[in-house]
C-alpha cells in the first residue's frame, strides 16, 4: 500500500478576483512540489465530483441548490465578505469535497495506506448552512459522514492544524459523540471562534495558540493534550485538515511554525493512525498563503504520509 494523491484540473478555475489571497497559484505550487524528485512513489489520481447525497449528508438541501443558483456563467458574485465565486467555483468545490469521499474509499478498502487531497477551495470554515472564510462546502465533514455512510464506521476523528479554526467543521460535530473535532489555531484571529471551553459533547478539542508562538507551543499543545485524547477517542479513521498557514512566512497570520513542524505533527499522527485503525489517514488541503512556505509545508507533510 502506498499514498495516493487526489487532485483535478478543475481547481483551477476557481478564481476569486485579482489579488485574493486564495488564489490558483496555490495549488499550483502544492503539485510542483509534490512533482519533485523524493515523491517517485507517490500515486495520482484524479479527484471525482462529489455526489449530491454526499455534500447533503453535511448541508441543507436548500443551500446546495443556491450556491449551484449563484454560480456565475461569467465573472464573480460575491458570497461574503472574503469569499466569491466564479464559474468554476461550484465544480471545484465538488471536487474538493469529492476527492476527501475518494480518499476515505481508497483507505477503507485497503486499497491505499492514506491519502492527501491536492484540492481548493478549502472547506473547513463552511457551516451546515453558511459560506464563509474563503470555504463552499466542508470537504473534510463530507468526508466524514460519507465514511459513515458508505463504510459503517462509528469514530472518525478530524485534526486541523490550520491557523485558523474551523468553526464549520466544528458546528457540524458538536453535538456528535462518534465525531472528534480537535484543532490547534492563533487566538485571536479570525472566525473568532474555538475557545478551550467550547467542548461540544466532549468530542471537541482546542486549543488556543497566541500570536507570536511557535514550535514549542505547538508541540506541547499536542504532546500534553491533544494527542492523549486522540488515542483515549480510539478512531477507526482519522482525516487531517491540512493547513500551513500558521507557517513564520505566512501573510495572514503571526505563529512562527516551519516545515519541520508539519512533519513532526504529521508524523506523530501517522503513529496513532498506525496503532489505532490501521493506518487509515486522509489529509485534505486547507490554507496557507506564501507559495514557497506552502510547497515546503505540503512536501513536508506529504513525505511523512509516504514513509508511512
Amino acid at each position: 500500500m502506498t499514498t495516493v494523491v487526489l487532485t483535478h484540473a478543475a481547481c483551477y478555475a476557481h478564481d476569486m478576483g485579482y489579488g485574493h489571497p486564495e488564489r490558483p497559484e496555490r495549488l499550483r505550487a502544492v503539485v510542483a512540489a509534490l512533482e519533485e524528485e523524493g515523491f517517485a512513489g507517490l500515486i495520482w489520481e484524479q479527484a471525482p465530483l462529489a455526489l449530491r447525497e454526499q455534500v447533503l449528508r453535511v448541508h441543507p438541501r436548500d443551500y446546495f441548490d443556491t450556491l449551484e443558483h449563484l454560480s456565475p456563467s461569467q465573472g464573480t458574485v460575491q458570497i461574503d465578505g472574503d469569499t466569491a465565486m466564479s464559474p468554476g467555483s461550484f465544480e471545484a468545490a465538488l471536487r474538493a469535497a469529492g476527492a476527501v469521499c475518494a480518499g476515505v474509499d481508497e483507505v477503507m478498502t485497503g486499497k491505499a495506506r492514506n491519502a492527501f487531497c491536492a484540492v481548493r477551495p478549502p472547506g473547513h470554515h463552511a457551516e451546515p448552512a453558511q459560506a464563509m472564510g474563503f470555504c463552499l462546502f466542508n470537504s473534510v465533514a463530507v468526508g466524514a459522514e460519507h465514511a459513515r455512510a458508505a463504510h459503517g464506521i462509528e469514530r472518525i476523528a478530524v485534526i486541523d492544524f490550520d491557523v485558523h479554526h474551523g468553526n464549520g467543521t466544528q458546528a457540524a460535530f458538536e453535538r456528535d459523540a462518534g465525531l472528534m473535532y480537535v484543532s490547534t489555531h492563533q487566538a485571536p484571529l479570525y472566525p473568532g471562534t474555538g475557545r478551550a471551553s467550547e467542548r461540544g459533547v466532549g468530542n471537541i478539542h482546542n486549543v488556543e495558540l497566541p500570536p507570536g508562538a511557535g514550535s514549542r507551543e505547538f508541540r506541547q499543545a499536542y504532546e500534553i493534550m491533544l494527542l492523549p485524547a486522540l488515542e483515549a477517542f480510539d478512531p477507526e479513521l482519522i482525516l487531517v485538515s491540512a493547513g500551513f498557514d500558521g507557517h513564520a512566512r505566512d501573510p495572514l497570520a503571526q505563529l512562527r511554525l516551519t516545515a519541520q513542524d508539519y512533519a513532526w505533527v504529521t508524523r506523530h499522527l501517522v503513529e496513532v493512525a498506525n496503532r489505532r485503525c490501521g493506518g487509515r489517514l486522509v489529509s485534505t488541503l486547507e490554507g496557507g498563503y506564501d507559495l514557497q512556505a506552502l510547497a515546503d509545508s505540503t512536501a513536508a507533510h506529504v513525505r511523512v504520509l509516504l514513509e508511512g
